[in-house]
């Protein structure tokens, strides 16, 4: 062997080759400084966090944006988005100000840093999830912006060193007319200076008329300097975006992370509960197999369709049985009324092929019998808005799955108006929020205009709408549903809200929030 000598290494290369200069080289990565509360995401985020920490607060933002986007949709006015987020970002996402030197500032701004960089990896893979990630992000940017300290957020702005161009005296009193003409409420042009940039980086204002444009420039007030960042912003993020889009592929090679990634963007496109629920019971309702046809009336429009299908048939599918079984389960009826209300309904069989065909599916769903899995996990979970949205589309035959995604324009009007929903404003709003693959949006719509009676009695009440969210309504009348569950609880709550003082504790059906994984490979028929 010959021996290579050292010295014939080009300079270059030999830090690299030499073990002793890589073990003391400096890392390449260093913890990020976070000198404001505001955050352009420019730079990612180097430094190592454990994988729990990387889905939680992942979640957690994805709770905020999902919350936001919905808002949107139900076009909420700002101030009432505003007070609807703000106590979810006090809970979920909390961004302190310098001023409050809070001794959490610095992991909060860290993990407000890293959770948009995970979510950015997770919404790059498709145009539409890019566009709406960008959408939320910015309405959250500028939902911080504007509530932000004073002198703070100019310190901010300050040193993002963005490209504008200050418009000096000459140029103001040549342009002074025009000037003061294109701004509201300034009469002389020493009262309010201007920025002078590109046209294309401020569409808001120049959509609105509130700017000058001369020879493909605008020129835009001080006071109107949060669009111009938000214009900055949504620019850098997009382009931002783009370049992660690209750099996706080398991801599939990491299998701790492409899962949960997965699941995110999953939950973007279709929102689910990401929250355990306890089975308190409902007050003044007594959930047994005889009371099923009078709960019937606060199902929501997935399972009274199910419910409809078994009384008229007295027979329901596979997938049918298991996503109405799992929902009575979730409402908090026991094993042995469910076998009841089962063999009630199937009623043109006998006890022998009702025993022989169906009844182990059932105690198997309920974890009586089965695998120590299944019995140490009680079964399987009820299934979320989610996972009926994404998982086992009905086939011929089937009345499963969601009727805003799999039930036929016409028929979705016929089901709503069996539901008593006649308005045509609701019915139109409703076929848009379809079209536009908003079907959470339209459930939730038709809830609200349900029980706006019952929603504005606990806006208006501020007791009545602490014992609606201690009986089990969440945190508010007006979050946004993703849960069947969820939605019978809120009905069954709204309509009975003299009886909600006997409930002394929150929470809604058992295993509400469950993503009812692996069920029902033993309820075939």
């Amino acid at each position: 062997m010959i021996r290579q000598d050292s010295s014939r290494i080009d300079a270059k290369r030999r830090a690299t080759l030499d073990h002793k200069r890589k073990q003391f080289a400096t890392p390449n990565y260093k913890t990020s400084e976070y000198p404001h509360r505001l955050n352009f995401y420019t730079v990612p985020p180097t430094a190592e966090i454990t994988l729990e920490q990387f889905e939680q607060w992942a979640i957690d933002r994805l709770r905020i944006l999902t919350e936001i986007e919905s808002c949107s949709f139900r076009q909420r006015s700002p101030a009432e988005t505003a007070g609807h987020i703000k106590p979810l970002l006090d809970k979920y996402l909390p961004l302190s100000s310098n001023s409050s030197h809070s001794s959490n500032l610095k992991i909060e701004r860290q993990k407000d840093h890293y959770s948009h960089f995970i979510l950015r990896l997770a919404f790059s893979g498709t145009e539409d999830l890019r566009r709406r990630f960008a959408r939320v992000e910015t309405a959250l940017f500028k939902l911080r912006f504007q509530h932000d300290d004073a002198r703070e957020r100019q310190s901010f702005v300050e040193g993002l060193s963005l490209e504008w161009e200050m418009v000096g005296d000459d140029e103001k009193r040549r342009l002074g007319p025009e000037l003061i003409a294109c701004t509201p409420g300034v009469r002389r042009v020493d009262e309010e200076s201007w920025f002078k940039l590109d046209w294309e980086r401020v569409p808001e204002l120049v959509e609105g008329r509130r700017v000058l444009l001369r020879h493909g420039k605008a020129y835009v007030p001080v006071r109107e300097q949060m669009s111009m960042v938000l214009s900055e912003f949504t620019t850098k993020l997009d382009h931002n975006l783009e370049l992660t889009s690209r750099a996706l592929p080398r991801l599939d090679e990491d299998d701790r992370l492409t899962p949960i990634l997965n699941h995110l963007s999953k939950n973007f496109a279709t929102p689910t509960s990401f929250t355990s629920s306890t089975s308190t019971p409902l007050p003044g309702a007594s959930i047994t197999a005889a009371s099923i046809d009078s709960l019937a009336q606060h199902f929501p429009l997935c399972m009274s369709n199910l419910h409809v299908h078994l009384r008229r048939n007295a027979h329901l599918k596979h997938y049918g049985r298991l996503q109405y079984t799992l929902f009575l389960k979730g409402m908090g009826l026991t094993l042995e009324d469910c076998l009841l209300f089962w063999r009630a309904g199937f009623k043109n069989i006998t006890d022998d092929v009702f025993n022989k065909e169906y009844r182990y599916n059932v105690r198997h769903t309920y974890g009586d019998v089965g695998g120590d899995a299944n019995r140490r996990g009680r079964g399987y979970s009820p299934f979320s808005c989610q996972k009926i949205l994404t998982e086992h589309p009905p086939g011929p035959g089937e009345t499963h799955g969601c009727p805003y995604r799999h039930a036929q324009p016409a028929q979705l009007d016929s089901l709503l108006q069996m539901k008593g929903i006649q308005d045509r404003d609701v019915l139109r709003g409703v076929r848009e929020d379809v079209e536009k693959k908003r079907f959470h949006i339209g459930c939730n719509r038709v809830f609200d205009f349900e029980h706006k009676r019952e929603l504005k009695r606990v806006k208006d009440d501020p007791v009545l709408a602490a014992t609606f969210a201690a009986g089990g309504g969440g945190d508010g009348a007006t979050d946004t549903i993703v849960h069947p569950n969820t939605y019978f609880r809120r009905a069954y709550l709204l309509k009975n809200l003299d009886k909600m003082g006997q409930v002394s504790g929150g929470g809604g059906g058992a295993g509400e929030g469950g993503n009812g994984e692996g069920g029902g490979e033993n309820m075939e028929s």
